[in-house]
């Protein structure tokens, strides 16, 4: 593949809910485009962009592929992105390094609920966006009735440039309406033909559509459109781009992936209607010396700034980084600069990426996307470039994780392996977060769905030979107390020898929450000497790990040493800390002991029509409603729940918004749990350890 310069470039995300036919999409217009001489298939597992097994196993896109084609002069980065709501991250990184959106409808489904909202993260990005309907051949495909879904809830600025000429399986041309005329499929080839007499009507009137928004994009247009002369095909051409470019209009193709219907005049809207990288606002950087803002112009020969926006992870290979180039060229065999982590990297060779094959070249230039082997310090979302002039890009913003599941290794000498690869897979996708949960000693792995999960777990084994067990998270129980007590303690015991004697007697109080552990000594007359005080508290340090109820951990207790006794021979810090220990415990037992529970936090973002649903579950879930605030179009519900009722939350509220809402949850506080269930949660907690 030849260099091209910024102006030839256009690199588009190609972005729907999953099963409208991306992967389709890409592998007929790379074969369109002669970049292929096969049309893989997603159902034989063959196809260019889902080359991972996990992908072809489950039949769907987990990681956005960089799968480039010429056409007409120009190279066209088509970025296959995942449908599934779970592999949001990549959709998002890709959009972030895009000029440009193919947004995919399914002329069956029509517009589905990541659709939506893929059509709204790329409006936030002010990205220009073709829409394309596809699956027209399909049994219950229906243009009209799709796009007037298109319309309603994506833009009423989606302008169809074209008709269907038959649908379903009669499905067998289109009507161009730029240039009026037919255009016909047969036997691989296009066939101009006069336009079908049952297809006038509606041509006419949408053509006077298309050229009244071609011309409001352009006041020279407007002027002569309002005169009542009437617009050349190249003004008209000129206002659509000049409308789409601007985000005025949104132009409307069809066609049909699977049977390779339409994929050329696709190809010609994207080189004619889609910027470049010049026709893109520059990108905003801040110099590393100071806190200014620079623009990066996409000069081919200018300073390096690039950003890597992807990586893969392989035991084998390594890293492999996927980057665009901004401004200047990243070179083969060269020094870069990293300015997030201020170091030097070493670049290999550098590599234009089609699917899983990579393309070795000496450079890529500003405006391009490629990918380099083996660096060492780049993470996703890094800048390179030059050290002299050192800038920083933004970083990538990724959503936080929302599921959660405690993970082990199956075999117990696989934990080292377990944990490098947890790494290397972080490394690889951001929205993937590890933390070792203290209190139950669990290492809690967090995603953004069960099959984000799943098939981590799957990688796990795959790439790293490590065979996981997932399970629910524990709840971080913890247990207090609620009346003050005084209690005595006493370990008494003669052997042959020496013999062992601590008593101690202790008031313990409770404290506010949060207030943790508090320790004093009120010892008058060396009832008990002071090199045993220390092991006094140790003997209520340690009984405080595990209360009396359920084995939780007790908090927020004060406890003071006020009286003992001691011998002379038999007394011993051992001796002492028993006895604490022994004291503490049966004071916890007449101190009205109760099991505490970790509330959160929760933002539940959701359409008007589904807030019934959701808030009748939270009330269900022992939630408090704290508030609602609207946020454009949706609502936002505040609330407070106990987290032991969030463990499968994200799968709760996916289920009953047909995946529309979202939701974000942080820790507040500790509560009392409700008598009921603290008898459960007691009962449950002895099982489980007379089972260990």
């Amino acid at each position: 593949m030849k260099d091209y310069a910024p102006d030839k470039l256009r690199n588009v995300a190609l972005i729907s809910h999953g099963s409208a036919g991306k992967t389709s999409l890409t592998e007929a217009l790379l074969f369109t485009s002669g970049g292929s001489d096969r049309l893989g298939r997603v159902d034989e597992g063959n196809t260019v962009a889902d080359y991972d097994p996990d992908e072809i196993k489950r039949k769907i896109t987990i990681n956005t592929a960089v799968v480039p084609c010429e056409w007409t002069g120009c190279k066209v980065n088509l970025l296959d992105t995942p449908g599934y709501a779970d592999f949001i991250g990549d959709v998002i990184s890709a959009l972030e390094v895009a000029d440009a959106a193919l947004v995919l409808v399914c002329a069956v489904s029509g517009v589905e609920v990541n659709t939506a909202r893929m059509w709204h993260l790329a409006g936030e990005k002010g990205l220009p966006r073709i829409i394309f309907i596809n699956k027209l051949d399909r049994e219950n495909a229906h243009f009209d009735r799709v796009l007037d879904q298109v319309q309603a809830e994506l833009s009423p600025r989606a302008i169809p440039l074209q008709l269907p000429i038959g649908a379903e399986a009669n499905f067998r041309g289109i009507v161009d309406l730029v240039g009026m005329k037919a255009l016909l499929f047969q036997n691989g080839k296009v066939e101009e033909a006069p336009l079908p007499e049952e297809l006038k009507a509606a041509a006419e009137a949408q053509r006077e559509k298309l050229v009244e928004a071609a011309a409001e994009t352009d006041d020279e247009l407007t002027l002569k459109y309002l005169d009542g002369e009437e617009l050349t095909q190249e003004e008209i051409l000129r206002g659509l781009r000049q409308g789409t470019l601007t985000g005025k209009l949104f132009p409307v193709l069809c066609g049909s992936a699977y049977q390779n219907k339409g994929m050329g005049l696709l190809l010609d809207a994207i080189v004619g209607y889609l910027p470049s990288p010049l026709d893109r606002p520059p990108a905003k950087a801040t110099q590393a010396a100071g806190q200014s803002e620079v623009e990066i112009a996409p000069d081919p020969n200018g300073t390096l700034v690039a950003q890597a926006f992807k990586t893969m992870a392989d035991p084998f290979v390594g890293k492999l980084t996927y980057f665009r180039v901004y401004r200047g060229k990243l070179v083969s065999d060269s020094i870069v600069y990293n300015t997030a982590k201020e170091k030097a990297e070493r670049v290999g060779q550098v590599f234009i990426p089609r699917g899983k094959t990579q393309n070795p070249v000496s450079a890529v230039v500003a405006g391009d996307i490629g990918a380099v082997a083996k660096l060492q310090e780049t993470a996703t979302g890094d800048t390179l470039c030059d050290k002299d002039k050192a800038v920083l890009l933004p970083p990538l913003e990724f959503p936080r994780p929302s599921y959660s599941v405690a993970v082990a290794a199956k075999s117990k000498g696989d934990e080292d392996k377990l944990g490098l690869g947890l790494s290397r897979l972080m490394e690889e996708d951001p929205t993937l977060t590890l933390k070792k949960e203290a209190e139950t000693r669990e290492l809690i792995l967090c995603g953004m769905g069960d099959v984000h999960i799943d098939v981590t777990v799957e990688r796990l084994k795959r790439k790293f030979g490590v065979e996981v067990v997932t399970a629910t998270p524990a709840i971080p129980y913890r247990e207090t107390l609620r009346k003050p007590v005084k209690v005595e303690g006493k370990h008494k015991k003669q052997t042959g020898g020496h013999g062992q004697y601590g008593h101690v007697w202790l008031e313990m109080e409770p404290l506010p929450e949060g207030s943790g552990f508090v320790f004093e000594e009120k010892i008058f007359g060396g009832a008990v000497p002071k090199q045993y005080i220390p092991a006094v508290e140790k003997g209520v340090r340690e009984a405080m790990r595990e209360g009396i109820l359920a084995g939780f951990p007790v908090v927020d207790v004060k406890v003071t040493l006020v009286d003992g006794s001691f011998h002379p021979v038999d007394s011993s810090e051992m001796a002492f800390k028993i006895a604490a220990s022994l004291a503490f415990k049966k004071g916890a037992e007449q101190a009205n002991p109760v099991i505490l529970e970790p509330i959160m936090n929760l933002e539940v973002t959701v359409p008007e029509n589904y807030m019934g649903d959701v808030i009748g579950d939270l009330n269900a879930k022992r939630g408090r409603i704290l508030g609602l605030e609207p946020a454009g179009s949706l609502q936002v519900i505040k609330a407070q729940v106990p987290l032991s009722e969030l463990s499968k939350y994200a799968i709760d509220l996916r289920s009953l918004t047909q995946g529309r809402g979202s939701f974000t949850i942080a820790f507040d506080h500790y509560e009392e749990v409700p008598a009921r269930l603290a008898e459960e949660i007691a009962a449950q907690a002895k099982k489980t350890k007379a089972e260990e």
